[in-house]
């Protein structure tokens, strides 16, 4: 038996983490530029995204956790001689992994018998949920540490998000795409297709109107079954909203919708939670999309 650690990235929702049994390293949130809370504790996703609607015109800032801050899990763990997997947020997006892997040096110089795996999950938010879940799955059916780790790693590049934004203004704001292409789009009312694989955002096309690029992310992900030639009951499928509840649990409806129609013989589960801070910084308060992931079944 293993411990799980994660980073609130994972967005799981707090009773979620309970049924789990999995440690969450919180992100931290400015809304100032000076003071940051913990992401989740301190300052409540809700929160956050009402600021974000209520002042538009301030783009808040997320801060990664720090190396005392997985110290603090790592150190009793090891101490207690339980080993530990940390699944950590997308290096190509945050240092939050480089944090962690410090971290479990200084430990290991105090224990150096440890067993700390830090992983690069390569993953976001939805998809860094699906990689926690297949992990307690793991861990809770006997699977071993090593056969874990070699099974995530395999599966990594199933690993992936089809989304969309409320506009680009936060990605203008962000440097992430070019503010003449990004107000031109805004004024035609096209909404832009986010592709988000190997720990990297890429274009995933353009839609015009909101409901347009829902109907386009359903699209993607049922090609991406298809493409694989696959049961969706063989992934773990989550949409991901942010301010807009209600829109997010209609998206959600939609797509079970659309799969069921596709695949009338499969139970065609979907999980449904809100994004958090780490990547709503860089989208604003309207992100919209689902991840998927390949996910984890004992042999028969």
């Amino acid at each position: 038996m293993f411990d799980i650690i994660t980073d609130s990235a994972c967005d799981l929702p707090r009773e979620e983490i309970v049924r789990l049994g999995v440690t969450v390293v919180p992100f931290y949130v400015s809304t100032d530029g000076q003071t940051y809370l913990k992401e989740g504790e301190e300052m409540p996703v809700r929160d956050f995204y009402q600021f974000m609607v209520d002042q538009p015109a301030v783009l808040p800032k997320t801060s990664l956790p720090s190396l005392e801050d997985f110290e603090k899990v790592f150190r009793p763990r090891a101490a207690a001689g339980r080993p530990v997997l940390c699944l950590c947020f997308t290096g190509k997006m945050s240092g939050g992994v480089g944090s962690a892997r410090n971290a479990r040096q200084l430990v290991l110089e105090d224990y150096p018998d440890a067993v700390i795996e830090v992983v690069d999950t390569a993953a976001a938010t939805v998809s860094e949920g699906a990689t926690v879940e297949n992990a307690a799955a793991m861990r809770d059916a006997g699977c071993t540490l090593a056969d874990t780790l070699t099974w995530l790693e395999g599966t990594r590049p199933t690993n992936q998000i089809f989304f969309t934004v409320g506009n680009l203004d936060y990605l203008i704001k962000g440097g992430r795409i070019g503010k003449v292409t990004g107000r031109a789009a805004n004024l035609l009312n096209v909404k832009p297709m986010i592709h988000f694989a190997e720990g990297e955002i890429f274009s995933g096309g353009m839609a015009r109107g909101r409901q347009k690029s829902m109907e386009k992310a359903i699209e993607q992900l049922l090609g991406y079954l298809a493409e694989r030639n696959a049961d969706p009951d063989d992934y773990r499928i989550i949409v991901g909203y942010g301010y807009d509840v209600e829109e997010g649990r209609r998206f959600w409806m939609q797509l079970r919708a659309a799969l069921r129609a596709r695949y009338p013989d499969s139970s065609c589960e979907v999980g449904l939670l809100q994004i958090g801070a780490t990547i709503a910084v860089h989208t604003g308060p309207y992100p919209l999309g689902v991840g998927v992931m390949r996910r984890w079944k004992p042999r028969s």
